[in-house]
């Protein structure tokens, strides 16, 4: 897709990827939805665990024939993350009604679940959609994953394929080798990151509801790397067995081939926290529903360029959407 907003430039003084991911943290930003007002849906996860999700949805001003916009955020994040935020606001100024969706053990879902959310939880997602309201699908569902969240949308539109039921889908700054990212997130200079992260992770896993059971308590305590923390606790509890299992089977570049929604995939190659070698490799050819748009700077999530405030992301992915609905 060409479009005149699909070069990126950043701005002045974010220069640099990490600047660029970090921009959100040292400047404080209060994202007003006040205009559109919320509610809460809830949503049963129907494999018996008694988990719920939950997410915020809003509509935009006017009738505009859009469809719902189901937003995912990633690590560590939830519907309140400022860029899961700063989305939902230039969706509903675009006039497309959004879902500010929590996954498992995410934010307001933390008391909910005795469960986490994971890289190859596709079924949830599956679970979310088929249980969204009428009203607000009415014109189609398009989707937004940013980081884990994108790598985890990009997984499900392959394994659904033809049948996926949504018209568009975006993704952000995504891992979509597992094992490459952790091996980039891990070097010395992402220290800082790396223990913000990891931090969160723990603290999350041990506010599940009804508390971590025993038996993952000690490897979730001990882990002092992401590896560690998906070795000693995701792969064995969610079935994987190993890392290297859990890694290889739930990496989006294995299912990007399959995916027949028109996706689009915005990428820096200055990302801190993602190699840009997958992206490389990856032959695009074999994917003619996927658009990539793999830039030399913007960081993780970034993307604060010139001639806007409004994040350029933000802003090609309304433009893209519009274009696909």
């Amino acid at each position: 897709m060409q479009h005149e907003i699909a070069n990126f430039r950043p701005r002045a003084p974010w220069w640099g990827g990490d600047l660029q991911t970090l921009r959100n943290v040292l400047v404080r930003q209060r994202i007003d939805l006040s205009p559109w007002p919320e509610e809460t849906l809830r949503f049963e996860m129907p494999d018996g665990s008694g988990d719920v999700l939950t997410g915020r949805i809003a509509f935009p001003s006017g009738a505009a024939a859009r469809p719902l916009v189901v937003l995912i955020h990633g690590l560590t994040g939830c519907e309140d993350s400022i860029h899961v935020r700063a989305s939902a606001r230039s969706l509903l100024r675009a006039g497309f009604p959004v879902l500010r969706l929590n996954l498992r053990g995410a934010g307001p879902t933390v008391g909910l679940c005795h469960e986490q959310y994971h890289a190859g939880r596709t079924e949830d997602f599956r679970a979310v959609l088929a249980q969204l309201p009428d009203r607000p699908t009415r014109h189609g569902v398009a989707a937004v994953g940013y980081s884990l969240g994108g790598g985890m949308l990009l997984k499900y539109l392959g394994e659904e394929g033809r049948s996926a039921p949504l018209r568009a889908a975006a993704a952000v700054s995504v891992p979509i080798d597992l094992s490459a990212a952790c091996g980039r997130f891990h070097r010395a200079r992402n220290r800082v990151y790396k223990r913000y992260l990891l931090d969160r992770m723990k603290k999350d896993a041990f506010r599940a509801r009804g508390g971590l059971p025993e038996r993952w308590r000690e490897p979730v305590r001990r882990a002092r790397t992401i590896r560690d923390y998906d070795a000693g606790y995701i792969a064995p509890r969610y079935g994987f067995g190993t890392v290297e299992r859990y890694y290889a089977d739930c990496s989006a570049t294995h299912f990007m081939p399959a995916v027949r929604v028109p996706t689009l995939i915005v990428q820096a190659r200055d990302d801190p926290w993602i190699p840009a070698e997958p992206f490389d490799r990856f032959n695009w050819a074999d994917a003619p529903a996927l658009i990539p748009c793999l830039h030399d700077s913007g960081g993780h999530v970034g993307f604060h360029g010139r001639g806007s405030r409004v994040t350029w992301h933000d802003r090609y992915i309304a433009a893209f959407l519009s274009g696909a609905a």
